[in-house]
């Protein structure tokens, strides 16, 4: 039964016949009222991890829907960075979680995925299943738990095919036999929401419902889809509901907005570089490849904490590039 997962006493009236009418009022975000993307790693983290039961419920009804099961998240694990940390510079975000069955999750909106992004969700499914804790006198190895990685992929394809998501598991490929492991890495590409965003509402699936969500959450084309789609699906309104309560923070927004704007700003001179590059010829292309390198590797430092210093001494970088370019 579709939803039956999401009924937290949250005091919230969520009416499926009435798409534009909540409990709050009137859609949250009419009368050209702004909407922060949710698809930006500080905001999605903010809205999934607040201390509320509508987080919570937009939390776990975001992971069954992934998953394919009723899950209920009862634990929020210690995430770095924190949810009120939002002041640094392109920093992944992440929600670990444990169900209530003890099941880790590690849910990643990445709108700005790695070229080896695959390999990198590999890497760290491992270290999550790994980090179970099974000493004991009283356990052992049957006694660990599935384990989820969730990666929500913006801006880029990785798979050929038309499936909005995928579940990656262990088995031998020759002869298809599983292993029957427990480790699952999940993916959810965001850019093939564009094959269900027209589809009827009540036709979608609970994860073609999230993405279209996400995906077209701030086009105004989409508004009116957009409504239907949070009055069909309890957990997204939810969602709805707490990215209201942080636009309508003033100054939690402000940081938001102030962060957002270093992301693009960012992006922008990036992207106009090598366009530039590209058309003073591939020489000039490469260096600026060799760019990216040394800025990539500064942006790492600097989430570690290193110093303008060290970063210059390590990359070469001038110190008002690595300002400039690093929003230090």
């Amino acid at each position: 039964m579709q939803n039956a997962y999401l009924r937290p006493n949250t005091g919230m009236d969520i009416s499926k016949e009435n798409s534009t009418q909540y409990k709050w009022g009137p859609f949250p975000f009419g009368d050209g009222k702004r909407v922060l993307d949710i698809r930006y790693d500080q905001v999605f983290k903010a809205v999934f991890t607040r201390d509320a039961a509508q987080s919570r419920a937009a939390l776990s009804g975001l992971i069954s829907a992934l998953i394919g099961r009723a899950v209920t998240v009862e634990t929020i694990i210690a995430n770095e960075p924190p949810v009120d940390y939002l002041g640094g510079k392109k920093i992944r975000y992440d929600i670990a979680c444990k169900s209530k069955d003890g099941e880790p999750v590690d849910v990643e909106m990445s709108f700005f995925p790695l070229t080896d992004e695959l390999n990198r969700l590999e890497y760290f499914a491992s270290r999550l299943f790994v980090g179970q804790d099974i000493r004991g006198n009283e356990k052992n190895y049957s006694d660990l738990k599935e384990t989820y990685q969730i990666s929500i992929l913006a801006q880029k394809l990785f798979f050929p095919d038309k499936n909005l998501t995928h579940t990656f598991l262990y088995y031998d490929p020759e002869s298809r036999v599983s292993l029957d492991g427990k480790i699952r890495i999940i993916t959810l590409e965001l850019e093939k929401s564009a094959m269900c965003i027209d589809k009827v509402v009540s036709e979608m699936t609970d994860t073609e419902l999230w993405a279209a969500y996400f995906q077209y959450l701030t086009n105004e084309a989409k508004r009116e889809k957009i409504k239907e789609i949070i009055a069909r699906e309890e957990g997204i309104a939810m969602a709805t509901d707490a990215l209201c309560q942080i636009t309508d923070d003033f100054e939690e927004y402000a940081r938001l907005t102030t962060m957002l704007k270093s992301e693009l700003d960012w992006q922008a001179s990036m992207v106009g570089a090598k366009r530039e590059g590209r058309a003073e010829g591939h020489a000039e292309g490469h260096a600026e490849g060799r760019m990216d390198e040394k800025l990539e590797i500064a942006r790492k430092m600097k989430e570690m904490g290193d110093s303008i210093e060290k970063i210059q001494t390590i990359t070469g970088l001038p110190p008002e590039t690595i300002k400039e370019m690093l929003i230090l």
